[in-house]
């Protein structure tokens, strides 16, 4: 099973996707919506499951996706991972079949396909079979729901898994580095945005915490089943109804286990991270904002991200084209407990001074009006709307999209994307800009080998006072700004007297 760190959208665009924005993709947005509301179905059964069905006959076989609004962001210090842990323990015996040997050649009987990934906001579980065999998946993937039995030998069989996939997570240097910052900026509550978990708390899990988990959030009030492929959207609701219609409602999950928020991080801090690498990457990461407390700013963010990356932009011109940067690139990952914002970039290590400063030079410039022209804007909105129609490509796939922003920000969020994004105006992109980037607090994280950083006599002290150098030169310069703009409105208010000339003295002349 895959620990998931979804990125925001893969990136699938070639170089000539930039160029249709300019021949004009204007009505994607709008007329893609209205198609995808008339081929995506939902319904909500009586004990509360959503049911999602997207029909696609073009090959005979069908994806059953359940999907459960869990994930690190419901986990404490004392159940740090153990959604992971859960997800693993999903594919083991149950009361219908609890013989492990069984288990599993039942679902090669069925000709399955399966796995299952744990993220920050949702743990999901997927099927692929033949279309014939649509009834027994369902049957099957009812029964690993609802009466999994935590078999204690099989329990601490996949925690060895559980290791194994930490190890080679903790094989990056990258994982140090996120993970450095992640403590920083979500500093009060550091293991809700962690799904791998700590490995202590996951060598002393208990039986008894996956059972408090499956009583609390396996519920069908806090779960959407998800089926695609050949199969038509009534027979399929039908179908799920009459397995999974007996499954009990629960209390909210979010009622019995409040979720708290994350507080505003209250100073800029800096952390540098040794590790083995060849090439240094540093990281500016803000708090962003919320999906539930803010989607505009989200679809905002989603638009800049998508400007910058553009090899036309002032962002690559002046950090990569200028030779300061090897790479440079702006995220947002979208969270309904808010997302992190960052600014990342790779760069030689006798570049890393002026690279950090640059960055932090150019941070500042975003809001400017003029930093990016209207034809990169509306590239911008083209290539995501081209990026979403891809993501559709594979059905199978496509379903997995679908759950993570069911669980995220809600189905009507995914459905009214594109006609959002083609919405998002130059002062939406600065109120998300001024709100969440522009003089806010940020984590400053440098990943380097011990041999550069000694090379360098590079410390987390200097970082600060670069990053205090810059604040005092931006500073500098917006009082500048200010001081030149007041003249040139004095000038302008301050009339202008000329002495008139008398007729006389005219006709004198």
């Amino acid at each position: 099973m895959r620990h998931h760190y979804p990125a925001r959208r893969p990136a699938l665009l070639a170089v000539a996707l930039v160029a249709v924005a300019f021949i004009g993709l204007g009505n994607v947005g709008t007329a893609d919506a209205q198609d995808m509301r008339d081929i995506i179905h939902s319904e909500t059964l009586d004990n509360g499951l959503e049911v999602i069905v997207v029909p696609d006959s073009s090959l005979p076989i069908v994806t059953i996706e359940l999907t459960v609004r869990h994930g690190a962001f419901a986990e404490d210090e004392e159940f740090d991972g153990l959604a992971h842990l859960y997800e693993h323990m999903f594919f083991k015996g149950n009361e219908e079949i609890p013989n492990q040997e069984e288990y599993m050649e039942r679902i090669r009987e069925l000709g399955m396909v399966f796995n299952g990934t744990t993220s920050t906001e949702r743990v999901n579980y997927f099927f692929t079979l033949p279309s014939d065999n649509l009834i027994e998946g369902l049957e099957f993937m009812y029964h690993a729901t609802v009466s999994p039995l935590f078999d204690e030998e099989e329990f601490e069989r996949e925690k060895e898994v559980v290791f194994g996939e930490a190890d080679r997570a903790q094989s990056s240097p990258q994982y140090w580095l996120r993970e450095a910052i992640r403590e920083r900026l979500w500093y009060e509550h550091p293991t809700r945005k962690h799904p791998l978990g700590q490995m202590d708390v996951i060598a002393d899990a208990t039986v008894e915490q996956m059972q408090h988990i499956q009583d609390v959030y396996y519920v069908p009030n806090n779960s959407v089943l998800l089926v695609a492929g050949d199969v038509e959207p009534d027979a399929a609701v039908a179908y799920v109804d009459r397995q999974f219609g007996g499954w009990e409602r629960g209390d909210d999950p979010f009622e019995v286990e409040p979720v708290p928020e994350h507080p505003p991080l209250p100073e800029t801090t800096v952390v540098l991270v040794e590790e083995t690498v060849q090439v240094p990457v540093f990281q500016l990461a803000w708090q962003g904002p919320s999906v539930a407390d803010d989607p505009a700013a989200t679809h905002a963010a989603d638009v800049l991200l998508f400007i910058l990356r553009q090899p036309s932009s002032a962002f690559q011109q002046n950090l990569v084209e200028s030779r300061i940067a090897l790479s440079a690139n702006k995220s947002y990952f979208t969270q309904r407990f808010r997302g992190p914002s960052s600014v990342s970039a790779q760069v030689q290590p006798d570049k890393i001074r002026e690279a950090i400063r640059a960055t932090l030079l150019e941070v500042e410039k975003l809001s400017d009006p003029d930093y990016y022209t209207d034809e990169q804007l509306e590239a911008a909105k083209t290539m995501l709307a081209v990026n979403d129609i891809y993501s559709r490509e594979k059905t199978s796939s496509f379903a997995h999209t679908l759950t993570f922003w069911w669980a995220t920000a809600g189905l009507d969020y995914y459905l009214d994307y594109i006609p959002s994004l083609q919405a998002v105006t130059r002062d939406d992109i600065a109120r998300y800009v001024d709100q969440y980037i522009i003089d806010e607090p940020f984590v400053l994280g440098l990943l380097l080998s011990p041999e550069q950083r000694e090379e360098l006599d590079l410390s987390e002290e200097e970082l600060a006072e670069i990053v205090d150098e810059v604040r005092r030169e931006i500073e500098a310069n917006r009082q500048a700004e200010e001081e030149e703009q007041a003249d040139e409105q004095a000038n302008i208010s301050e009339p202008s007297y000329e002495p008139a000339r008398t007729q006389a003295a005219q006709g004198g002349q």
